[in-house]
């Protein structure tokens, strides 16, 4: 996919964070790009701040519901007629230790963080299929490296991970490419932060959308399946 001027590409979580930072490169790739959220009313307005023109489309949908992302697919199919690359993003974390971790928040996180990315990929696999085209889940080093206070986390990231190693097997046969990007510490807004300059050692989003260009980029004969991506110095405190 090295040519990646005019291809389509659809980021769960797209309106904030990492996912609004991968859609702002690979729109300045020349790509087309459709984010989706929740909540109707944010993702508009990343929308907007993205450049609200035929080369972004803005779409409420909730991962945890199948239909929803069916509903998305085809609105980008409706809209360009195909679909080449897909970033199941979308994710939520809450902290705590299991003994006090409610039942609530544990489904919180099991339907949004591994149920949505088999929701995103069972709506657009048909799509995939069609396009060659390319599945990236953006998993996180909670994915290999398990800590207090995130049995639920863990368990989620730990899922992801192996989902999409072995989607990776499964799919690569129709000349899908399937990749887990799992980063350690970004500056996002991600577990109530809120990004300043003391986040400057981190991660950035934009980071990410470059590691996803490179993805994209990367020879049809090639494919790095699992990436793990840290700050390169750790906080000095």
């Amino acid at each position: 996919m090295t040519d990646l001027k005019g291809k389509v590409a659809y980021i769960t979580g797209g309106s904030k964070g990492i996912g609004y930072g991968v859609a702002q490169s690979l729109l300045a790739a020349g790509m087309k790009v459709a984010i989706s959220g929740r909540h109707t009313k944010s993702v508009e307005a990343a929308a907007q701040q993205l450049g609200s023109n035929e080369n972004v489309l803005a779409i409420a949908s909730d991962v945890t519901k199948h239909v929803d992302e069916e509903n998305a697919v085809k609105a980008i199919l409706d809209k360009w007629g195909k679909l080449d690359v897909v970033l199941a993003n979308a994710g939520v974390g809450i902290f705590a230790p299991v003994d006090e971790l409610t039942e609530l928040q544990w489904h919180t996180m099991i339907n949004t963080n591994l149920n949505g990315v088999f929701h995103t990929l069972k709506a657009s696999v048909g799509a995939l299929k069609a396009s060659k085209g390319y599945y990236i889940t953006l998993a996180s080093l909670a994915g290999t490296n398990f800590f207090a206070m995130g049995a639920g986390y863990n368990a989620t990231k730990f899922g992801v991970v192996g989902f999409t190693q072995a989607a990776m097997l499964d799919l690569r046969k129709y000349d899908i490419k399937v990749s887990t990007i799992m980063p350690g510490s970004v500056a996002t807004h991600f577990n109530n932060n809120e990004p300043s300059e003391k986040d400057a050692w981190k991660i950035q989003p934009e980071d990410i959308g470059e590691l996803v260009l490179d993805l994209l980029k990367m020879h049809p004969r090639t494919l790095p399946s699992k990436i793990e991506v840290r700050p390169s110095r750790p906080d000095k405190k």
